[in-house]
């Protein structure tokens, strides 16, 4: 009986996985922290979170900290593209921004190169970049995390005693829900193509 652990959110067969809501909440409150140096000293920012293979994390954490611009696996933006946002973003009167970059993106060869490109195309802007790491897998579990913790487990155990096997809990509609485990391996999540479009309107 399995339960999915992984702060990338990328497990078929749950919405939430354990450590996913932890890590959110992490990398939000180190955005905020950065904000508050990009701000006063009239700066860019590329923050690397984590997210090989997909934009869980970098989506709803960009959403939720107020990003200028959110890079993910999914939805290649594209570096002219990537140029105009930030143009339009200095044209409109913000003294600094935040691009969220997950680490997987493919935007550039990696979140150093499209400081470079930047700092070439638009030396307007002072760039720096933050590499949060495995910063995000630290921590208190958050309240969420804690409750499904507790729910998942408990599934899982009584499912034992009834004699399921090969089965991974997960929530779904907020809703405990079983998943063989093949199909948990094998299946791939997919980005909320809604929260996308709200990122899209909230960094126009």
């Amino acid at each position: 009986m399995g339960i999915p652990g992984t702060i990338d959110n990328d497990i078929f067969g749950t919405s939430f996985t354990l450590g996913y809501d932890t890590a959110l909440n992490t990398v939000v409150d180190c955005i905020d922290k950065i904000r508050d140096t990009a701000s006063s000293h009239n700066r860019l920012f590329f923050v690397e979170v984590m997210g090989r293979d997909v934009g869980h994390i970098a989506l709803n954490a960009g959403v939720g900290a107020g990003a200028e611009e959110i890079l993910i696996p999914e939805e290649n933006l594209g570096l002219d593209r990537l140029l105009e946002s930030l143009k339009r973003s200095k044209e409109s009167g913000k003294s600094s921004s935040i691009v969220i970059v997950a680490e997987g993106d493919k935007t550039g060869k990696n979140v150093f190169e499209l400081k470079e490109y930047v700092e070439t195309h638009l030396p307007i802007y002072d760039v720096r970049v933050s590499v949060l790491g495995h910063m995000q897998r630290g921590g208190a579990p958050s309240c969420y995390d804690r409750v499904l913790a507790s729910r998942m487990g408990v599934k899982a155990v009584e499912s034992l005693l009834e004699g399921k096997t090969n089965l991974m809990v997960g929530v779904q509609d907020n809703k405990i829900t079983l998943t063989p485990i093949n199909k948990a391996i094998k299946g791939h999540t997919k980005i909320d193509k809604e929260l996308i479009r709200v990122s899209e309107i909230m960094t126009t």
